[in-house]
C-alpha cells in the first residue's frame, strides 16, 4: 500500500450540503442561467450535464490517498478479498480518506473465459458483501475492481463505497485489446445510454440488497460528488492512453 499525501479538500460523504457551508456554491446552468444554491445535491452527477458548477475556494487541507498494488490471484476469491482487507485497515491506520484498489481486484485480472461464467460474478457480490460487512468501507471511501453483469452485458468495472453502501459503479469505456490483452474477449465497452439523461441504475443483488438494505445505485460515467465539492472521478487503464476518450 503507498500512501500519498495531497493537498485538498477534506472528503465527507454525503447527500447534503451543510447549512452553513464553508465554501460558496453557484450553480451555472445554459437553461436557466443560473439559480440559487440547491439544498441537496446527489452523490453522482452526470459528467455529459450541460451544467456547469463554480466554487469559491476556502484553504485546503491535508488528506491521504491510498493506492494499493496486491498480490491478487485469478478466481481466489477468499484470499483476494483477505488481502483487499488487509489494504483497507492499512489505509485506516495511516489516516486515509480514500483508496483505490487494482483493476478486477475482487476475482484477479487474470480469470480469462472464466469471466464467460455467471458463477465469477456472483462470487465477486459476495467478495464484496464480506468486504463491507468486515467493515472495510467504514469511515473509508473504498474504490473496488470487479466485473459487473449489467443489463446482460458483462462489464469491468470500478465499484466505490462508503460506509456499507456502494455509491457508484462506473464502467471501463475503453478495452485494452492489444499485445498479450483481449478485455474485448471478455467485457463490453460501456457507452451512455442516448435516453434517459444518459442515466442508469443498476439493481443490486439480492445477497447485497437483504443484508445492507441497498436495491439499487447509479451506474454509468458519473462522479462522487462530496460535501465540500471534492470530486471523485475514474480513469481506469486503457482509457488512460485512449484519443478523444468518452469520458
Amino acid at each position: 500500500v503507498m500512501m500519498e499525501n495531497i493537498i485538498a479538500p477534506t472528503i465527507t460523504m454525503t447527500t447534503t450540503y451543510p447549512s452553513s457551508p464553508s465554501r460558496q456554491f453557484h450553480r451555472q446552468s445554459s437553461a436557466t442561467g443560473g439559480g440559487a444554491p440547491p439544498s441537496s445535491k446527489p452523490l453522482s452527477t452526470d459528467i455529459s450535464s450541460s451544467s456547469t458548477y463554480a466554487y469559491t475556494r476556502t484553504p485546503s487541507s491535508l488528506i491521504t490517498l491510498a493506492t494499493c498494488n496486491l498480490n491478487q490471484w485469478a478466481l481466489d476469491f477468499d484470499g483476494n478479498a483477505t488481502r483487499i482487507l488487509t489494504s483497507c485497515q492499512i489505509a485506516k491506520d495511516q489516516n486515509a480518506s480514500y483508496r483505490l484498489g487494482p483493476e478486477l481486484e475482487l476475482c484477479g485480472y487474470g480469470c480469462e473465459d472464466h469471466f464467460l461464467e455467471q458463477d465469477t460474478f456472483d462470487h465477486c457480490w459476495e467478495s464484496l458483501v464480506r468486504l463491507l460487512d468486515e467493515g472495510a468501507s467504514d469511515g473509508l471511501v473504498c474504490d473496488f475492481g470487479m466485473p459487473v453483469l449489467h443489463g446482460g452485458v458483462r462489464y469491468n468495472c470500478r465499484v466505490i463505497c462508503y460506509n456499507r453502501r456502494v455509491l457508484l459503479i462506473r464502467p471501463k469505456t475503453a478495452m485494452a485489446d492489444n499485445g498479450n490483452y483481449r478485455e474485448g474477449r471478455y467485457f463490453t465497452a460501456y457507452t451512455a445510454p442516448s435516453t434517459g439523461g444518459g442515466s442508469e441504475r443498476h439493481l443490486l443483488p439480492t445477497n447485497f440488497a437483504n443484508k445492507f438494505g441497498q436495491r439499487d445505485v447509479p451506474f454509468g460515467l458519473h462522479y462522487i460528488t462530496c460535501a465540500d465539492g471534492t470530486t471523485i472521478g475514474c480513469e481506469s487503464c486503457e482509457e488512460l492512453w485512449t484519443p478523444q476518450s468518452s469520458h
